[in-house]
């Protein structure tokens, strides 16, 4: 995949630091989240953005573009001038999905942005209200075969990660389910708390705090083993035979013109970061 192979082009970009680079950043710096706060997306950049404010001595803030399976905020990040003070941090899909899905973007993931560290990757999981009578992957899969139509399920946006899973997993489950788009992962799982959608496919790291409030209930994981995080919640390949999503991620990306000295000293600490106890503890 071309974006993947970008990556090359950032390990050189790291290496031709320029002179000035010492004394960056002299200002802010700006991360723009292409979804609403509350998903996975918007927690990993806050979590990173916390721990690089600290290293660098100026505050790192997130803006939060969300909008069109993070079409929009991709857009606002091409626009953006690279002048090391605005980087772009995506989820996957935003960055290889979209481009195959929507007739028209107004950026492009290959020529408008370099990816430089993948921050973050986690399975994800299904989950149902906490008083849907559903109690396992089985009984959601029973009842909707038995009820075309009548479940219905939220995703982060048309070509969203939340949204690719879901709609695999129908597929895969052989089932009807009424796809609910909102403008982010956040909204979405605040519809499936009170009720509104049957149940919703998301991330662990949006998920588990509702998860672990009692506000959702996990009946299923999209890995091939349980996740350390939810003992007892089974891969949903268990019943449905075959299924199994990648690990969704989420990365730091700069955009393409960016100065090499700024990448040279932001591109190494956010490699760093991720393998710290306290980013990865949370």
């Amino acid at each position: 995949m071309k974006f993947a192979k970008l990556a090359a082009l950032a390990a050189g970009l790291l290496v031709a630091a320029s002179a000035g680079a010492q004394t960056w950043p002299q200002k802010p710096v700006r991360f723009i989240v292409p979804f609403p706060p509350g998903g996975a997306t918007d927690i990993s950049a806050r979590l990173l953005s916390q721990k690089l404010t600290e290293m660098w001595g100026q505050q790192v803030i997130i803006e939060n573009r969300g909008g069109a399976g993070g079409g929009v905020g991709a857009a606002e990040a091409a626009r953006a001038t690279p002048d090391g003070y605005n980087f772009f941090f995506p989820s996957g899909s935003v960055v290889t999905a979209n481009q195959h899905i929507y007739a028209k973007l107004n950026y492009d993931p290959e020529k408008d942005f370099v990816p430089v560290t993948n921050v973050v990757s986690g399975p994800q999981v299904l989950t149902v209200p906490a008083n849907s009578p559903f109690k396992s992957v089985k009984d959601l899969v029973d009842y909707a075969r038995a009820n075309p139509g009548k479940l219905t399920f939220g995703h982060a946006g048309i070509g969203s990660q939340t949204h690719l899973a879901a709609e695999n997993f129908v597929y895969q489950a052989k089932i009807d389910a009424l796809s609910v788009p909102y403008k982010g992962e956040g909204p979405g799982l605040a519809s499936l708390v009170s009720g509104e959608t049957s149940f919703f496919l998301g991330n662990l790291a949006a998920s588990i705090g509702h998860i672990n409030g009692g506000r959702i209930r996990a009946l299923g994981v999209t890995s091939t083993s349980e996740a350390p995080q939810l003992p007892g919640v089974p891969p949903i390949a268990k019943t449905v035979p075959g299924f199994a999503r990648p690990k969704a991620f989420r990365s730091f990306t700069v955009l393409k013109g960016e100065l090499a000295g700024t990448v040279s000293t932001c591109g190494p600490d956010t490699t760093l970061v991720p393998g710290t106890k306290s980013f990865s503890g949370s």
